[in-house]
C-alpha cells in the first residue's frame, strides 16, 4: 500500500514515520509473493494537484502524492514486480485499494483490484505498507467485505497516528473484521 516517497521517504510531504524502515521487509514479502506464483498489486496515490482532498482546498490532508511528481512515485528501494492500481486520481478520497470515495457527496466507486483478484481466483491477500489507519485499513477491510482470507502483517505496516490511539482503534476494527494482524 502507498509506498511512494510522500509518505515513506523522509521529508515527504505526509511523511508516516518508521515508513522506510520496512522497505526491506515489504520487499521480501513482495518476493516470497512473487516466488509462490502469486500475483502483487501495488496502490499509488495519484492525485492532481487540486482536489477538495488536500487542506488547501478543505480537506485534511496536506498536498501529497500529486501525480507526476516526485511525491507520488514509488519510494526508490521497493520492487515493483506487478499492476499498479492508482486512487485518487480524478480528485476522490482514494484510501483503500479497492473503491475510492467523492469527498463531497461521499458516493463510492470501485478501483480494478477486485476485479483483478476475482479474475485470478485469488482467496487471500497480504496487505502491507503505509498506512495501516488509513489506506492499509480501508483495504483490509473492503477485503474482508469482498470474502477475503486478510493477513496485515503489523510489522510490515506504519501508522499516521493523527490522534492518539488511532493505531490500536484501527488494528482493533481489522481484528474485528476478521483480518489476521500478527505481529
Amino acid at each position: 500500500m502507498d509506498m511512494q516517497n510522500d509518505f515513506a521517504a523522509a521529508g515527504g510531504s505526509l511523511h508516516v514515520d518508521g515508513g522506510e524502515e520496512i522497505v526491506d521487509g515489504v520487499n521480501a514479502e513482495i518476493a516470497a509473493a512473487t516466488e509462490a506464483g502469486s500475483p502483487v498489486y501495488y496502490t499509488q496515490d495519484w492525485h492532481p494537484p487540486s482536489t477538495p482532498h488536500f487542506v488547501t482546498e478543505g480537506g485534511p490532508w496536506p498536498p501529497h502524492c500529486v501525480r507526476d511528481t516526485p511525491g507520488a512515485a514509488f519510494h526508490p528501494g521497493v520492487t515493483i514486480a506487478g499492476e499498479v492500481i492508482r486512487k485518487g486520481v480524478d480528485g476522490a478520497d482514494g484510501y483503500s485499494g479497492f473503491s475510492v470515495r467523492d469527498p463531497q457527496s461521499g458516493a463510492r466507486s470501485s478501483t480494478v483490484l477486485g476485479e483483478r483478484l476475482a479474475a485470478g481466483s485469488v482467496a487471500s491477500v497480504v496487505v502491507v505498507g503505509l498506512a495501516g489507519d488509513y489506506c492499509v485499513l480501508e483495504t483490509a477491510l473492503d477485503a474482508r467485505a469482498q470474502g477475503l482470507d486478510v493477513v496485515v502483517p503489523l510489522a510490515l505496516t506504519r501508522f499516521v497516528e493523527r490522534t492518539e490511539g488511532d493505531r490500536e482503534r484501527a488494528v482493533a476494527r481489522m481484528r474485528e473484521a476478521g483480518v489476521r494482524t500478527p505481529s
